[in-house]
């Protein structure tokens, strides 16, 4: 049940950055579920092997460079869904930064104590 919650709140932050971002756009709430539903398996599956291949750089950077991974999955998510556009890098950064940070507002506020 929770991760249903989840995948509704991310789906529902995704709509909202898609609404005020300029270079994202979603064509319906279902297609952000979808969105929601790929990100979580590309960042489930995708994501660590990303991470162990680029340890050397992400040391250098001080961790910077896991936002560079993170836009590459929103880029990756892209390609995969058609009701879901991203125009660039950037903004798939911004996005992806912005996304992080309404997903740990919003899920602590769902933290049970």
């Amino acid at each position: 049940m929770n991760l249903l919650i989840r995948l509704l709140i991310t789906a529902g932050i995704v709509m909202l950055l898609a609404h005020f971002l300029p270079g994202v756009a979603v064509s319906g709430f279902v297609a952000a579920i979808i969105v929601a539903i790929v990100l979580a398996i590309l960042n489930f599956i995708v994501k660590p092997i990303l991470v162990v291949l680029t340890i050397p750089i992400t040391v250098v950077t001080l961790g910077l460079f896991l936002f560079v991974i993170n836009a590459l999955i929103i880029l990756l998510a892209d390609q995969f869904i058609d009701g879901f556009a991203v125009s660039g890098f950037w903004i798939a950064l911004l996005f992806s930064i912005l996304l992080s940070i309404g997903q740990s507002i919003a899920y602590s506020l769902l933290k049970e104590d």
